[in-house]
């Protein structure tokens, strides 16, 4: 079975103060993309995650041993990830990558959204992987209906962002929102996003706190907003946590011609859109 595991992109994210458990209150929405990791599964042995290339933990392979732990009897498995969604660039890719293990119990193991909330705050998003407006640290969401037609450029680097270092940059240089404050852009979002609008319909809601942060770490990501918007991006951000800068623009014919357009340093730039209902739910 062959089955993918899409990129998310915030498109706006707001940031409060960190709760208890030392994460921030968050309002976002989150939009699955057509970039994706292809992930195979095979029968083996004995369990094992395989990501050529990605060094260190792997959040699939904490996804397996969740589900074996909650007593999942399906013979051993054979995972094998091939990496598209860069790594540590701010586009949950590992997040997507555990949901995608999650989702092959689907039926067979119970709470599986409580499973993903203990592997990370983005997993519960992607287990059905749908335009959504999150809130809590990432944790809660509700499926919004899927947004009009935009293209997206992405500016991956050659390095990548812990979500921990720029969260501690925005403590220290950022406000936080208050718990008010983030009520009323929940209801904003919601509104905007209500009638499958383009999010370029409400850009001005498209606002990244974490963006200073990400640049003042790596004052190079400002370079690369700076590229996107001088080939026509409607709006420039940082996504999530960074580095990736991204433009969006009316489609993705647009996207790709200024893709074309960018210095050659930005040779490495991806083109992509939104996935629509159902494209993740398949195998290939």
């Amino acid at each position: 079975m062959v089955t993918r595991a899409p990129a998310k992109l915030n498109l706006g994210l707001y940031v409060g103060e960190a709760r208890s458990d030392g994460l921030h209150e968050l309002r976002s929405l989150f939009c699955p993309l057509v970039l994706s990791d292809r992930v195979e599964i095979t029968s083996a042995e004995s369990d094992q995650v395989v990501c050529p290339g990605v060094e260190g933990p792997n959040l699939a392979a904490v996804a397996l041993d969740a589900l074996r732990a909650r007593g999942w009897e399906s013979p051993p498995l054979r995972i094998e990830i091939e990496k598209r969604i860069p790594v540590a660039a701010g586009l949950g890719g590992g997040s997507a990558d555990a949901a995608a293990v999650l989702r092959l119990a689907r039926g067979q193991v119970r709470d599986l959204e409580g499973i993903a909330a203990g592997i990370g705050a983005d997993v519960p998003s992607q287990i059905r992987p749908r335009f959504s407006l999150v809130s809590g640290a990432g944790e809660r969401f509700e499926e919004l209906p899927a947004p009009g037609e935009f293209g997206v450029v992405l500016i991956p680097f050659d390095f990548g962002l812990g979500a921990g270092e720029v969260y501690a940059e925005f403590d220290r240089i950022g406000r936080a929102r208050s718990a008010e404050e983030l009520a009323g852009l929940e209801r904003r979002l919601r509104e905007a996003a209500a009638d499958g609008a383009s999010p370029l319909e409400y850009a001005d809601l498209l606002v990244n706190d974490l963006e200073r942060a990400a640049v003042s770490l790596r004052p190079e990501i400002a370079e690369a907003l700076a590229a996107l918007e001088e080939v026509g991006a409607r709006v420039a951000m940082v996504a999530g946590s960074g580095p990736t800068a991204v433009g969006l623009f009316e489609d993705i014919v647009a996207a790709d011609r200024a893709a074309g357009a960018l210095p050659p340093r930005y040779a490495g730039a991806i083109v992509t859109a939104p996935a629509r209902l159902g494209y993740p739910e398949g195998a290939e």
